[in-house]
């Protein structure tokens, strides 16, 4: 089983390009990083942690978010996200996540992932298929 320390921490770096920002309000400086990818890239950044603390053949799913949107972040603002591991239990991690500008935090909150051994996962996902 992985050994995963309390503690561990992950960042990563983004810029708000217009991939990844809200376009419905149809006004070009209205345009800023939306809710969904900010969680996203919250849950890229908190499996991107642990990863290399895993064995060989496991990787992890997101299983609960509990996340606040607090602040926007303009086209071209980098965002840097971090996460942190707060709790393991057998195969459930908890993290503390943030989302953060150059002026303010922009998202926080926390966010759980579960533990899978990736061929096992495939073969359950493939039965559900049939």
């Amino acid at each position: 089983m992985a050994q995963i320390p309390i503690g561990t921490t992950g960042e990563s770096k983004t810029r708000v390009t217009s991939d990844i920002a809200i376009s419905f309000m149809g006004v070009e400086d209205a345009r800023v990083l939306s809710t969904p990818e900010m969680i996203r890239l919250m849950e890229r950044t908190c499996r991107n942690t642990v990863l290399p603390l895993l064995d060989t053949g496991h990787d992890t799913v997101g299983t609960h978010v509990n996340v606040y949107h607090r602040a926007a972040a303009p086209l071209g603002t980098s965002v840097t996200f971090r996460a942190e591991v707060l709790a393991v239990e057998a195969q459930r991690i908890q993290f503390r996540v943030e989302a953060v500008t150059e002026r303010e935090t922009i998202g926080e909150g926390t966010h759980e992932r579960f533990i899978v051994n990736v061929a096992k996962f495939a073969a359950r996902q493939a039965e559900k298929r049939k």
